[in-house]
């Protein structure tokens, strides 16, 4: 039963990370649609906004992951941060030539310290920090 409590809550912050990263690229995409050209080159400000938000979702991910945890939540979020880690790098190496390979690095940088700033949060909410 433990498996599956980590699993679960491994899952709901992945899921909370992922849905909030692609509710803000597409609302950034309808809302700016100037900020994408047909080259599907992003210009800087919307680079830097994905950026923040990235971090931002990836912040709640972390957070909701500490708090579904019910043992050990600093684990949790350090497995999630490793798996985020894994996931951003494979992204990255996708995604060669489309993106400025700083944006790519930032990215897989961004994403799970995101993830240990939600989730340290949550320790420090409860007490535990």
């Amino acid at each position: 039963m433990v498996i599956l409590q980590a699993f679960l809550a491994l899952f709901a912050g992945f899921a909370v990370l992922v849905l909030l990263a692609i509710a803000q690229t597409a609302l950034l995409k309808r809302m700016v649609p100037s900020w994408n050209n047909a080259e599907g080159r992003q210009q800087p400000s919307y680079v830097f906004v994905n950026l923040g938000s990235s971090l931002l979702a990836a912040a709640v991910g972390g957070y909701v992951t500490a708090a579904a945890a019910e043992a050990n939540p600093l684990i949790h979020v350090l497995a999630l941060a490793m798996v985020v880690l894994a996931l951003a790098a494979l992204s990255a190496l996708q995604s060669r030539g489309k993106q400025p390979i700083w944006h790519q690095l930032a990215l897989v940088a961004v994403s799970p310290l995101g993830v240990l700033a939600g989730g340290l949060v949550r320790l420090r909410v409860l007490g535990i920090l």
